[in-house]
């Protein structure tokens, strides 16, 4: 799965979250200050060549939708990123995070109820 740019990310989670929109309501969802509406419908051109995004025609606009869901894009990054800086080991992973005090004991047991739920 392709890479995506930190404002290409950004228009995902809005798709993702309204499943289908135009340019001008991805960019009322957008926080200040707002882009431009051309800088928006050059990302959206840009995540359709990367097949993140699809489009029907409606009256004389689009409205976009993701071609990508969101899991699915969260579980390439995950393991793009447990493969390129943890040698692919997701047990490594979650150590580094509790090294650097980002995962709570808490936390960490609430993964374990939810590994044990997936066992059973």
């Amino acid at each position: 799965m392709k890479t995506l740019t930190t404002a290409e990310e950004e228009i995902m989670h809005v798709l993702w979250k309204l499943r289908e929109a135009n340019v001008a309501l991805i960019i009322e969802q957008l926080p200040e200050p707002k882009p431009a509406y051309n800088t928006v419908s050059t990302i959206i051109r840009i995540l359709e060549s990367k097949e993140f995004v699809s489009y029907r025609k409606e009256g004389r606009g689009h409205i976009y939708y993701p071609s990508v869901s969101k899991a699915d894009y969260t579980k390439a990054t995950t393991t793009k990123i447990a493969s390129n800086y943890f040698k692919g080991s997701f047990k490594s992973m979650v150590s580094f995070f509790m090294q650097q005090d980002d995962l709570t004991v808490k936390e960490l047991e609430e993964l374990l109820t939810e590994i044990k739920k997936k066992e059973s």
